[in-house]
């Protein structure tokens, strides 16, 4: 049977595809409005949010409710892969480990923050540490899986090789094992990074807060839609930001290895 071959995009095209997407929702939205005319507090214009989030940017009470929620979504994501790469070495070398916590790492990525909140919140209390707590186990576990399985798929033949010429368990693990499974290592982050800002969010809202998540809070109690959807649409942009920086990571160790002639 014969197989088809996708095209691959150029990088223009590659660059376009997003923006031209963002003006199809764009306009999607725009003529909904128009042709609906639902009433505001139910869906708000473009141009209405547009106007909302320029004023949004230039309150001073903004940015410092910006920068708890990042520096919580940070502080988690990053807590969370500390202990998630560690324990995902010790699954991968430790047979027994393996066996007895594999089939449990599925059910895990099903935990929704807003069930976990509550209780964090009767164990650890209020605040900024434990909110950086429930993002740390947002991000946990998606960083704990992509590491396991990053490193289940590094070659036996090349770590074979590597014990032939006499690596030991350290060297193996950082010079070979872990270099390879790095393309893996660094998707588990990139998305728990996106979840550590959902985490931030949902905790603000649960466990009390100063950032965005408490901004949508008061939002939602006065029915400020356009207002909702303009921190909104800063939430995706910090995502984002986060997501692009660990794939512009991710890109650069690929090229690197590309140029010395490794495999990442």
């Amino acid at each position: 049977m014969r197989r088809t071959r996708h095209r691959r995009l150029t990088p223009a095209a590659r660059a376009i595809a997003p923006w031209l997407f963002l003006v199809c929702l764009l306009a999607g939205w725009s003529l909904t409005v128009a042709l609906a005319q639902p009433p505001a507090y139910f869906l708000p214009s473009p141009s209405a949010v547009a106007a909302k989030l320029a004023a949004t940017l230039v309150n001073p009470s903004f940015w410092p409710a910006f920068g708890v929620t990042f520096a919580e979504a940070l502080g988690g994501c990053l807590l969370g892969f500390a202990v998630a790469l560690p324990l995902a070495v010790l699954i991968h070398r430790v047979g027994f480990l393996r066996a007895a916590v594999t089939p449990f790492l599925g059910a895990t990525q099903a935990i929704p923050a807003i069930a976990v909140a509550p209780v964090l919140a009767i164990w650890v209390g209020y605040g900024i540490g434990p909110i950086i707590l429930l993002c740390a186990l947002m991000v946990f576990f998606p960083i704990l899986v992509a590491s396991v399985l990053g490193l289940r798929m590094v070659d036996p033949l090349v770590v074979d090789a590597a014990r032939m010429d006499g690596a030991g368990s350290v060297a193996l693990l950082t010079a070979i094992e872990l270099p390879l499974a790095l393309p893996s290592i660094l998707a588990g982050l990139r998305n728990g990074f996106a979840l550590s800002v959902t985490g931030a969010v949902v905790g603000e809202m649960v466990m009390g807060g100063r950032g965005l998540g408490q901004l949508l809070t008061l939002q939602r109690d006065s029915v400020d839609t356009a207002g909702m959807f303009a921190t909104i649409l800063v939430l995706c942009a910090m995502a984002s930001a986060l997501y692009g920086v660990i794939s512009f990571i991710e890109r650069r160790s690929a090229t690197v290895a590309d140029l010395t002639g490794e495999t990442p």
